[in-house]
């Protein structure tokens, strides 16, 4: 054989190398990476309201080619793998991870909203939102209740779970600043829908939270079990915060929400107390797992589940100041940004590296 005709078949052995090492990759691709529009649109919109402009933009930009990409690789995924896709969506540790592209579309459809004032794109996401909401949540959670052969508690449960919560009041903040913007009926219609929301997430946390800390004090807990998911915990609380802002805000415009302010400032405190107590705990969790247990700090795409509830708290505080002139609490929602910041831009670092290692064939 000749030279060039060895290296020409080399490099088409290459090709294909590559093409089933990245048919494989697309097999195992996790369910909850569009926790990455979250956490991405979640730290844009924190830095937009907090007078970061530039930086909101930024990451709006990178946020929509993150969104498209991740759509055609999950599509690309049920189409090759499709045994394997719905394996994943009945999955007790895996399954909740597709609530992601819910809340993940309802994100970007508020960024569509205060940073670019495209209110016709915010309403496509919106109704894509609902869509997959009521997909998921009645093929995930009957899939679970009729399946014969369960995992016991421990194994099967994990703060992942609390997407479904972080799901459902993601589709609330969406209606109720859609709300803002559309004329009557519509504007009544929109808050009666996100109040609705905003009460099934509070209740869904209640029930799951209930599960997840039974499962934290009476079974044995490993470094490897402390997933990044478990700062949903506080995310999930931070997300009902906002929501419950927003409510708080658009009473006027709504008789049935102005007549119960005082129950909607009650428990938009009561969901920001407790999200505030779970960040002393998961930090000190955080240092039990990798400090005093060693367990190592490498790359994961659950990672962006962590970050997002840090933009969402800056948000949401942000917010709640707002609705009820709260102003002692200003110096929190500017240093979770920049805590939010750093932890999105080492996140970042480590996605760029791990496509990089994957092309290369170093995974």
């Amino acid at each position: 054989m000749k030279p060039n005709e060895s290296a020409a078949a080399a490099s088409g052995a290459d090709d294909a190398t590559l093409a089933q090492r990245l048919r494989a990759d697309l097999g195992r691709l996790s369910p909850a990476y569009f926790g990455m529009v979250m956490a991405t649109g979640i730290v844009s919109l924190a830095a937009h309201l907090l007078g970061h402009g530039t930086v909101a933009w930024l990451l709006f930009q990178l946020n929509l080619v993150a969104y498209v990409v991740l759509w055609v690789l999950t599509l690309a995924r049920a189409a090759l793998h499709p045994r394997r896709f719905g394996a994943d969506m009945v999955d007790h540790l895996r399954g909740p991870g597709f609530f992601t592209c819910v809340a993940g579309s309802c994100v970007l459809a508020c960024q569509f909203i205060l940073l670019d004032s495209d209110y016709g794109s915010a309403l496509v996401l919106w109704g894509l939102s609902v869509v997959l909401w009521v997909g998921l949540t009645y093929t995930v959670f009957t899939a679970f209740t009729i399946k014969e052969n369960k995992p016991t508690l421990d194994q099967g449960i994990s703060g992942g779970w609390l997407l479904a919560v972080v799901a459902t009041q993601a589709i609330a903040v969406l209606s109720a600043l859609l709300a803002m913007r559309e004329a009557q009926p519509y504007r009544l219609e929109l808050n009666f829908f996100a109040l609705s929301m905003w009460l099934w997430g509070g209740m869904l946390y209640i029930w799951m939270m209930s599960l997840i800390f039974y499962r934290y004090a009476f079974f044995r807990f490993s470094p490897g079990d402390l997933a990044p998911p478990y700062w949903i915990n506080m995310g999930a609380m931070a997300i009902s915060t906002l929501a419950g802002s927003l409510l708080i805000i658009n009473a006027p415009d709504a008789p049935f929400l102005h007549s119960l302010l005082p129950f909607l400032k009650g428990f938009t405190v009561f969901y920001w107390a407790t999200g505030t107590w779970w960040i002393p705990m998961l930090l000190v969790l955080g240092v039990w797992r990798h400090i005093y247990k060693r367990y190592p700090l490498r790359y994961d795409p659950l990672y962006w589940g962590a970050i997002f509830p840090l933009g969402m708290y800056a948000a949401a505080t942000h917010e709640m100041t707002l609705a009820m002139n709260f102003h002692f609490l200003d110096a929190l929602p500017l240093a979770f940004l920049y805590a939010a910041l750093l932890a999105w831009s080492l996140a970042f670092i480590g996605v760029v590296a791990d496509v990089g290692k994957r092309l290369l064939g170093r995974h």
